[in-house]
């Protein structure tokens, strides 16, 4: 088990101060998963990469926190974990005490918010090995455990050892809707929360108010929402973080109750 006492909530990586970062010039209307910037290094080479291409992204030391955190003003792992924490609170529970998998982990911005509220225990999954290596690399102990896993297709071991945890909450934050993270790898990852555990969740808002989201989450949590697999606790509006216009873009973060598994065939439909 990590030693908690070292673990850095911040990351230990900065951006190298020789690339120049150029986000794309924009007066709005370009969708924000079609959003970019350009990276030069100090020869002058410029590489273009998609903010949705996090492989890229996070093969570059101190580049997510540049473009999002910095410069784009990123709040949604600080505005889900504190949501979670004042639903912690208002029940009287210690932090401490649970077991949190954190899906579509990345380089551990979330992990880090959680470990801040006291939460001790945080297992991560993303299905990209760079996310691993950019969580190890820059947060270097904050998970118990970390995997690069595909959760539509978790090997028979990998299962047990995840069950085994006894997930007292699911996180996932900034990857339900444009195609980051498929339903059914949402649904399998919820499943393995323990009955009675929380989830805590953001999702874009406008993903809720209408049939922009074609992912199919939207119609998902609906759905348990609906047919009694989850109870709604709190919800929240905030900004997520500007587009590379300036604009404010909006997401809800939610946190709910699990009250039974979802039948997997509900994410398929």
């Amino acid at each position: 088990m990590p030693d908690r006492d070292a673990v850095q909530s911040e990351s230990e990586t900065e951006l190298d101060a020789d690339l120049e970062i150029r986000l794309q010039e924009s007066d709005g209307g370009v969708e924000q998963d079609e959003e970019w910037c350009e990276v030069e290094d100090e020869n002058g080479d410029v590489r273009r990469i998609r903010f949705h291409d996090y492989h890229e992204i996070y093969a570059v030391p101190g580049l997510y926190e540049h473009i999002f955190y910095e410069r784009l003003k990123c709040e949604s792992p600080e505005a889900v974990s504190g949501l979670f924490q004042e639903e912690l609170e208002q029940e009287g529970v210690d932090p401490a005490d649970l077991t949190v998998f954190d899906v579509g982990a990345g380089n551990g911005m979330v992990a880090a918010e959680l470990a801040k509220r006291g939460i001790r225990r945080i297992v991560g999954v993303d299905i990209l090995e760079e996310a691993k290596m950019a969580a190890e690399r820059d947060r270097p102990g904050l998970y118990e455990e970390y995997l690069a896993l595909d959760l539509t297709a978790i090997p028979d071991d990998v299962r047990k050892r995840l069950e085994d945890y006894k997930f007292d909450c699911l996180t996932t934050v900034a990857a339900l809707g444009f195609d980051d993270m498929p339903p059914p790898a949402f649904a399998a990852a919820y499943n393995l929360v323990r009955d009675q555990g929380w989830l805590a969740f953001n999702i874009k808002e406008r993903f809720l108010a209408d049939d922009a989201d074609k992912t199919g989450f939207s119609d998902l949590i609906q759905r348990m929402l609906d047919e009694g697999k989850i109870e709604r606790l709190t919800e929240r509006r905030y900004r997520h973080r500007l587009s590379v216009s300036g604009e404010p873009l909006h997401y809800v973060a939610i946190i709910a109750r699990k009250l039974e598994d979802v039948p997997l065939e509900w994410a398929e439909e």
